[in-house]
């Protein structure tokens, strides 16, 4: 008999992913670290993902600019054991999950569309009013080959 993995997480989930990620964001907004790679840093949460059995949760950081990522990303591994227990104020849960701090890397590859879609080849193929192929088959004037237009 096997059991089938739910791939989307369930709403409970969700719920304390972001309960979690408030109380980080308190946590971190107040620099209570002694760890001077940490003490001034402006560190955002973006998310919070939690294990279907809720013991294990992963929240996704950066910084302000992206600067030192790496480095903050490794402090907060290695201070969360600490951050563990200043989370234990904050939230009220049977079990609190194990933190693991990782670094959202989803902003710099919505930056990479971006700077993918602004290219003038990418742009003119998304252009609506841009003459397809079927009106140049007929015979109409279309860009030159050169990519410069008449």
């Amino acid at each position: 008999m096997s059991r089938k993995k739910s791939k989307a997480p369930s709403q409970r989930q969700l719920r304390v992913g972001e309960e979690l990620r408030h109380a980080l964001s308190r946590i971190l907004a107040r620099g209570a670290f002694h760890d001077p790679a940490l003490a001034e840093a402006n560190i955002t949460v973006t998310e919070v993902r939690i294990s279907p059995d809720l013991k294990n949760a992963t929240a996704f950081v950066v910084t302000l600019g992206g600067r030192e990522l790496a480095e903050k990303v490794r402090a907060l591994n290695h201070a969360a054991g600490f951050v563990r227990g200043l989370l234990a104020d904050e939230v009220t849960l049977r079990f609190l999950p194990r933190l693991r701090f990782e670094a959202d890397r989803s902003f710099d590859a919505a930056a990479q569309i971006s700077r993918i879609l602004e290219r003038p080849s990418v742009a003119r193929d998304l252009d609506p009013e841009a003459p397809g192929e079927a009106a140049l088959a007929e015979g109409e004037p279309g860009p030159e080959p050169d990519g410069h237009g008449a």
